[in-house]
């Protein structure tokens, strides 16, 4: 190992990254390109260790045998970025992004090239940028979290892409379909930096990417922009109302659709009498223990993005 060299570690989901996107053929010159800007590079698959906390500790450990601290690339989407994410809050190593996911919200939101060869330039030649993460419990999400009926989204909306491919427009077929079969209402109390609100919605929403949520028409954009939670509650679940919700949703609306509340805080806090709720992190479902507790960790997460020339 030539004490020149900059580690370089890539994590990638053999069942969603190159293989599922047929860009073998970009592998090699993604190689050719890091190799050329002094990087050591090893490649791991997500799926070759028990936990991503062993995989990254391994990473990790590789990183500090070198005088440079390197970086840790996620190739994929929502998914891989959260979960290599997960293990880089607070860490001095940055992460880099090839974006491999349908919306790639993330990388858009900070100018990472959508071309998979000019991301992998910015890898080498950019500049580390401070961001922020949400947290929810013990799970950060890095674009949102909701409960209610749209971990049922995420579920129908796998079912599409498994039978159709993955296309922006199965997000909003499948939201479609679960609307007509599936309703459900959740009885929640909600604390808003120490108020509490009692709620019956069948959706709360959180989001922590000004893009998705400015794409979204909403103002609380701003909000997350500056490390505040970021929320939306569904205050009706008649299927009227929902309908509306989503086709506003659809245009751009959903600002101004009616029994549709968006709010910020520094702290939120979601109490239920169910001991565990079901959460969609990143595209990802899990069951969370009750309260739920959100806020934001400013300033976390160093992500590798193109460099700006101050001077110009």
């Amino acid at each position: 190992m030539s004490a020149q060299l900059k580690p370089l570690s890539m994590v990638y989901n053999e069942k969603s990254g190159f293989h599922a996107s047929k860009k073998e053929a970009v592998y090699e010159q993604l190689m050719t390109i890091w190799t050329e800007q002094g990087f050591e590079i090893q490649v791991f698959d997500i799926a070759s260790e028990p936990n991503i906390q062993i995989l990254m500790q391994k990473i990790l450990k590789r990183h500090q045998q070198y005088t440079e601290k390197g970086v840790v690339v996620a190739a994929g989407g929502d998914g891989t970025l959260n979960a290599v994410a997960s293990q880089l809050v607070h860490q001095d190593i940055p992460m880099g992004i090839l974006p491999l996911g349908t919306f790639n919200y993330v990388a858009r939101v900070l100018n990472i090239p959508l071309d998979l060869l000019e991301a992998a330039k910015v890898i080498g030649t950019g500049e580390p940028r401070a961001s922020h993460v949400a947290c929810i419990n013990d799970q950060i999400y890095l674009n949102n979290a909701s409960l209610g009926l749209y971990p049922l989204f995420i579920k129908r909306r796998e079912e599409y892409n498994k039978r159709f491919g993955r296309f922006p427009l199965n997000a909003y077929t499948s939201g479609l379909d679960v609307l007509i079969r599936d309703r459900k209402e959740l009885k929640l109390e909600v604390e808003v930096d120490g108020h509490r609100y009692p709620v019956k919605t069948p959706l709360i929403f959180f989001g922590n990417n000004q893009l998705q949520l400015a794409e979204m028409k909403l103002k609380i954009a701003k909000c997350a922009e500056v490390g505040q939670v970021a929320g939306v509650v569904i205050a009706k679940g008649d299927k009227t109302t929902l309908f509306k919700t989503l086709f506003q949703t659809i245009r751009g609306q959903l600002e101004q659709a009616s029994d549709v509340y968006s709010f910020s805080a520094d702290h939120v806090k979601v109490y239920s009498q169910r001991p565990k709720l079901t959460v969609a992190i990143d595209g990802e479902i899990v069951e969370l223990n009750t309260p739920l507790n959100i806020h934001v960790e400013k300033n976390a997460l160093n992500i590798m993005v193109p460099y700006v020339d101050s001077s110009v």
